[in-house]
């Protein structure tokens, strides 16, 4: 066994193994802009119950909770944006790329706040993304 081999194994059993991320393992083709819709839809309700509530504790609970959703729904934007659509797609719905941007941006603007405002911004921009994606599938 040449020295390099031996390095390897032995660097293999002494650093931790690195872990890799996707939305599938296998490229699986099953796509839907419902998760998305779903997560901006409870980021959305989350920051009602959190401004009508005068609870600090339950406000402060509602905004960690709102983070993490909100990551969520960029998370399944992401797998629509980098996985399903296509340059084809970007062709013929130029203003694909418009709606992501301002999509991904509401997603990281809910992080900060509480304003329904931007949660409705953010359904309205994955509805014009839903419709566009179910065009695609016809």
């Amino acid at each position: 066994m040449q020295v390099t081999d031996r390095l390897i194994r032995l660097a293999d059993r002494l650093l931790p193994p690195s872990t890799g991320h996707a939305h599938c393992d296998l490229p699986c083709g099953v796509y839907d802009p419902a998760q998305a819709r779903v997560e901006a839809e409870s980021v959305k309700a989350i920051m009602e119950k959190h401004n009508a509530s005068e609870d600090h504790y339950f406000r402060e609970r509602a905004t960690i909770i709102k983070e993490h959703v909100s990551a969520e729904c960029n998370k399944h934007l992401d797998v629509l944006w980098y996985q399903y659509f296509t340059p084809a797609h970007l062709e013929k719905y130029p203003q694909l790329h418009d709606l992501f941007w301002n999509a991904k941006k509401m997603t990281s603007q809910a992080k900060r706040t509480s304003d329904v405002a931007v949660a409705d911004k953010l359904l309205d921009s994955i509805r014009e993304i839903d419709k566009i994606f179910w065009e695609t599938k016809k």
